[in-house]
């Protein structure tokens, strides 16, 4: 068992089924590794691990997150939920306005969760792999953002208000069937890079040559 001192909870690929209870108990981890375990829940107790500044509950059968997720207020570093079975999150995880990563890739969301648009902290967000078909305008709220990660989801088009993440150094829409996209992404000044690679279904955009001209890569 993989465990290192008392403020890194290092519980990795331990087969474990569900949680010991005995990691409830240690409140002054910083660290919570709980990731490729077979795990089906999280009980609320996750809630008391206050200090919390890192949560990996990746590569688990999880159909739901507890609310008590909320109250780790502590928690900035990331949040790994992704390659689980979660079609929704609990409302209580906008109130985690530290958090610069959060990873909610390979699960079932049909719409991006609206307790996400509250992390303004946020610097990446990863949602590949679910089953998107547009983003709320309210992604605009996200303007510290530097990575987007939208890769094979269902997205036809985008919403005019990512012009407002000025911040934006990469988005990745591979494998969408993108039919138009919004010009205002030719303003974002710290763009460089654009993927569309597996996108069949978006035709020529002149303002795309404007952005390679000024050093975007754009990937087609």
């Amino acid at each position: 068992m993989a465990v290192t001192g008392k403020t890194h909870l290092n519980l990795w690929k331990q087969q474990l089924g569900h949680v010991p209870a005995w990691v409830w108990q240690e409140t002054a981890a910083e660290t919570l590794v709980l990731a490729d375990n077979g795990l089906t829940s999280i009980p609320p107790e996750i809630g008391g691990m206050k200090n919390l500044r890192m949560v990996d509950l990746g590569h688990n059968a999880l159909t739901e997150i507890p609310g008590a997720i909320g109250n780790l207020l502590s928690l900035r570093d990331f949040l790994y939920l992704h390659d689980n079975k979660l079609t929704a999150l609990p409302a209580s995880i906008a109130r985690l306005t530290k958090l610069k990563y959060l990873n909610i890739g390979g699960n079932a969301f049909a719409e991006l969760p609206a307790c996400v648009l509250a992390l303004a902290a946020l610097v990446e967000l990863r949602a590949e792999g679910n089953r998107l078909t547009s983003l709320p305008d309210g992604v605009a709220a996200l303007t510290g953002l530097r990575e987007l990660h939208l890769r094979n989801n269902a997205l036809t088009t985008l919403p005019a208000s990512l012009g407002a993440l000025k911040e934006l150094r990469l988005l990745d829409l591979r494998g969408n069937p993108l039919t138009s996209l919004p010009e205002c992404l030719g303003t974002l000044p710290r763009l460089d890079k654009l993927d569309l690679r597996w996108v069949t279904t978006l035709p020529e955009l002149e303002w795309l040559n404007m952005l390679r001209a000024r050093g975007c890569l754009v990937y087609r």
